[in-house]
């Protein structure tokens, strides 16, 4: 299928790399379709809306800079999105890009996640006071360098 995209224009994407959903992101309820697409610069991926080719998300695996994450979502919210083993989740942190030179930074407190068998994701709201909707990934990626 054919998507107006915010960072490549129209592109050809294949129909299973959409992604619905059902209560959308937070701040942006209204916007359930998606489509999951590898960004130019590994390892961001982007979800661009269907609906709108101005919303779009740059996502990053937060395993990759923080491997002692921690993503306690219960069993009853993942059941919304029909995920009942770990296997069938992928785990995604919205990344920001300041244009005002800050660092670039992931929500660890708020985590995408998509169940990979039927492509329906959520965002879920982690209590644990750790995670905060603003880490530092390049300083992250610094620290296990030590």
């Amino acid at each position: 299928m054919k998507v107006d995209t915010k960072a490549f224009g129209e592109i050809e994407v294949d129909e299973r790399q959409r992604v619905v959903i059902p209560q959308g992101l937070y701040g942006f309820e209204d916007y359930k379709d998606f489509v999951l697409i590898d960004a130019e610069q590994q390892p961001f991926f982007w979800l661009q809306s269907l609906k709108d080719r101005e919303i779009a998300f740059v996502l990053i695996n937060p395993f990759l800079f923080r491997p002692d994450y921690e993503v306690n979502i219960s069993n009853e919210e993942l059941s919304e999105i029909e995920i009942n083993s770990p296997e069938k989740a992928v785990i995604f942190a919205i990344v920001t890009i300041p244009q005002d030179g800050n660092p670039m930074t992931a929500n660890l407190q708020g985590p995408v996640v998509v169940n990979k068998e039927n492509m329906t994701g959520m965002q879920a709201i982690l209590p644990d006071v750790k995670w905060k909707t603003r880490h530092d990934i390049l300083d992250e990626l610094s620290k296990m360098s030590k």
